[in-house]
């Protein structure tokens, strides 16, 4: 079962607010989500991600802004005009109808015959790799099967976009990860544009093309994954995404984006960084080091830079907890198998960077 997009599975949001009493929910957001792209719009609990989502969906109505699907502009069509699909949260089977039934009905709604519903109820079926279980009521399958039975009810009817809010949460962590790859596989296959709201970083950089990161209802940051984790653009991606050390001192000189800083750090010493933002002189800096780019080197005869605290072992890396200068709290990891120096608590050690991995904020 294919879905023939064209342009009419592009999705713009132009300058988008709402309004909830005296707070912006979604503050002045806009973004594009290409034909056959995958979305995933993530961000803490208030960021706004639902509510974007609600907007294209029709169940919320902008106080600003412009939603367009295709050429049409939907801001105020009523939900049943927009010719969406979408997944909840809660999958919302209904129990007394079988597999079959609770996957035609929607076309049931549009006054689709018989035989017709079932044909395309039974491809959509098998879409999802259910093929065999059309008989069945809701109750008989596992929580995987029943969020797969949602999405074939949600593109049944051939939707120019599929809406997913948060559909993994209810799912224990293997199945998650399982439905993960599943999802994306079944979204590659169809070719339908997805749009999918979470709050789990590692869900979206797994399943999504491109992530928008939210907080606060504006957006920080539009981008692939990687370019996200590699290059955070804002303090609070750096933060949000994956983990990171931050330290904080100063800068002598006004710095542009991309050009090398040497901070003076508040307990002592000093950090080589890149500009990661428009850093003027003076200015409290945050500078932001993932664990993983923190070599950790035995100090020999030359002078200790932090000591180590805790040694965390996790099978697939070594986390080293460490007290740097000044009384600054690191964090290092050491893959598995990497053959690199494991220190033990209490070991004197140096510490190294690559200046490119080291960005520097307005903190």
């Amino acid at each position: 079962m294919g879905v023939t997009n064209g342009q009419q599975g592009r999705v713009a949001v132009q300058d988008l607010v709402k309004r909830f009493g005296p707070v912006n929910a979604v503050d002045h957001v806009s973004l594009e989500v290409s034909s056959g792209e995958f979305l995933a719009l993530l961000g803490p609990s208030g960021s706004g991600k639902t509510t974007i989502l609600m907007a294209i969906a029709g169940f919320e109505y902008p106080d600003e802004g412009r939603i367009l699907i295709g050429d049409e502009d939907i801001t105020w069509a009523p939900p049943n005009r927009r010719n969406l699909g979408m997944v909840f949260q809660r999958y919302t089977l209904f129990p007394h109808m079988s597999v079959l039934e609770n996957i035609a009905f929607p076309l049931k709604m549009r006054g689709i015959g018989r035989a017709e519903r079932e044909e395309r109820a039974r491809a959509a079926l098998a879409t999802v790799r259910l093929g065999q279980m059309g008989d069945r009521r809701p109750a008989q399958l596992s929580g995987g099967q029943q969020q797969r039975v949602a999405i074939a009810r949600a593109i049944v009817y051939q939707p120019r976009v599929l809406l997913m809010d948060e559909p993994l949460s209810a799912l224990d962590k293997n199945l998650r990860e399982e439905m993960q790859i599943e999802i994306k596989h079944l979204q590659r296959e169809i070719g339908i544009t997805v749009i999918f709201v979470t709050h789990d970083q590692t869900e979206a950089l797994t399943m999504a093309d491109r992530v928008a990161v939210l907080d606060h209802g504006r957006l920080q940051q539009l981008g692939a994954p990687r370019d996200l984790y590699e290059a955070p653009e804002t303090v609070f991606v750096a933060g949000f995404i994956g983990e990171t050390n931050f330290c904080e001192g100063r800068i002598p000189h006004a710095a542009r984006p991309g050009e090398p800083v040497s901070v003076a750090l508040l307990g002592g010493g000093q950090m080589d960084a890149v500009a990661a933002q428009p850093l003027p002189a003076g200015q409290l800096i945050k500078v932001a080091l993932r664990p993983e780019r923190l070599r950790v080197l035995p100090a020999g005869n030359e002078t200790a830079t932090a000591r180590v605290t805790e040694a965390i072992y996790a099978g697939n890396a070594t986390t080293l907890m460490l007290e740097g200068q000044g009384g600054q709290l690191l964090r290092a990891r050491i893959p598995a198998g990497a053959g690199l120096h494991e220190p033990r608590p209490g070991d004197a050690v140096r510490l190294s960077w690559q200046t490119a991995d080291a960005r520097a904020f307005i903190a």
